[in-house]
Parts: C-alpha cells; sequence; structure tokens
C-alpha cells in the first residue's frame, strides 16, 4: 500500500501548506533504467522552485513525468495539481489541466511564422494569453512575427517557446535550461520575463545548469543526487551553503 509521506516534517518536504502541485513518492523508468528514484516533493501556488542537481540527477526526467510524457515511464507514486490526480493523466490531459513544459530542445515548429507557432498553441482551449499581450511580454516577438521561428536566434527561440506556453491557461510553467546558450544579457531578459510571470501567479519548476542563477531568482531549491531528494529548502539556504553547492552543484 503507497504511504503519502508527511509533508509537515522531514527535511526533503516543504514544511509550509497546503501545496498546488504534489509529487509523492513518484518512480520512473526509461525501460529497465531506474531514472527517478521515490521523490516526493511540494511546490505552493504562485512560487518559482529550482530543481536542480549535476548532468544525469533526474531533473529532465522528474519535468517530463510531471507533464506525464511517454517516456520515462511513470510507474509509481502520486502527482496532484490542484486536487486533480496528474497520475491518471495522458500528457495531453496533463496540458488541459494546466501543465506547461517547455523542453530543452524547444520544440519551434518547422515553416511557420513566430505568429503561427503561437497561434497554433491556441488552436484548442484553454486558451491563456493573448497574442497580443505575448508581444507586450516579448516585444522583439512582435517585431519578428512574420518571420519563421526556427531562423530566430537562441534567446529568441526561448522566448518563441515560453510564449507558446503562456498561450496556454497554463497554472505551472516547466522550464527545463532555459539560460543554456545563451549570452548574459539575454539571460537577463528572460529572467525579468520570469518574474513578471510570477506576478501573474503562474507557478515554476525551473530546471537549470547555471545553477547560481536559478538560486537568485527562486523561492525554494530540491536537488537531486542520482534520481533522490538530497535537499529541499530555501533557495538562499543552498547560496549560504558552500559544502551543499561543492558536493551536489560543484559551485
Amino acid at each position: 500500500m503507497n504511504v503519502k509521506p508527511d509533508f509537515s516534517k522531514g527535511k526533503n518536504y516543504a514544511e509550509t501548506a497546503p501545496a498546488f502541485l504534489s509529487v509523492w513518492n513518484m518512480e520512473s523508468y526509461y525501460g529497465e533504467s531506474y531514472i527517478v528514484q521515490n521523490i516526493s516533493f511540494n511546490v505552493h501556488e504562485g512560487e518559482i522552485l529550482a530543481l536542480l542537481g549535476r548532468n544525469g540527477a533526474g531533473k529532465t526526467s522528474t519535468l517530463r513525468s510531471i507533464a506525464r510524457m511517454n517516456s520515462p515511464q511513470v510507474t509509481h507514486g502520486e502527482i496532484w495539481l490542484d486536487h486533480q490526480p496528474l497520475h491518471r493523466m495522458a500528457s495531453h490531459e496533463a496540458a488541459q489541466a494546466g501543465i506547461g513544459l517547455v523542453p530543452e530542445d524547444r520544440c519551434i515548429i518547422p515553416g511557420l511564422t513566430v505568429e503561427e507557432n503561437i497561434q497554433l498553441a491556441q488552436i484548442a482551449p484553454p486558451i491563456g494569453w493573448s497574442v497580443d499581450r505575448l508581444y507586450q511580454l516579448f516585444p522583439r516577438l512582435g517585431e519578428r512575427r512574420k518571420q519563421e521561428g526556427v531562423t530566430l536566434s537562441g534567446g529568441e527561440q526561448q522566448m518563441l517557446s515560453i510564449a507558446r506556453a503562456l498561450a496556454r491557461d497554463i497554472k505551472v510553467l516547466l522550464l527545463d535550461e532555459p539560460y543554456e546558450g545563451l549570452a548574459p544579457v539575454i539571460v537577463d531578459e528572460i529572467e525579468k520575463t520570469l518574474r513578471i510571470i510570477k506576478e501573474q501567479g503562474i507557478t515554476t519548476i525551473l530546471v537549470e545548469q547555471n545553477a547560481v542563477r536559478a538560486l537568485e531568482l527562486a523561492d525554494r531549491a530540491v536537488i537531486l543526487d542520482t534520481g533522490s531528494i538530497v535537499f529541499d529548502g530555501s533557495a538562499a539556504e543552498v547560496l549560504g551553503n558552500e559544502e551543499l553547492r561543492a558536493e551536489y552543484l560543484a559551485i
């Protein structure tokens, strides 16, 4: 019988309640490879959670498991979003329930303009931010609305990928390596955007190898090591703990 963890105590669970997104005893596999190993954590409405760890720690797999992608396969545990059982849903149902995944490869659709990429995300309900509102958030996209999406710079493609997620009526934004390969000035711009998104009440889980930048932005942090949680607490605590950062983040 699956025993749900007591989130009111214990180093691997947030101490505040109620949770908006809860992961309980989640296990995920790629084939026979045990990738996500019985993890549990809470995310609270409107906060930014940094999901950190070295390469291969299971960060992307955790995001994909929450989004209910076909791989990895979740074999055990529960995932709840605002009282909705994501663990019983397929990926398209999780998206309709309010999960917005921005993958590392951004998945811009070739042959479509910037605007067409955004409009395609709104082809079925629930509809989120309007195209005009997204152009206010990302003026560069407005300037390039008729340009083919895959011809944008890396930073602009990241903006477009986030805009497509916001074009849906999402409750939780899952960001996988949004700063990867971007110049510091573009990272600043993306970070400013994430702060604006937070002000709109959207909850965010951020996977990022640039751990210091992620921690400076986040409210809380969960650190993974070989598929298991080794820390769950405030982002400020990680920034102030040199030994913890050196052991699990190599910074």
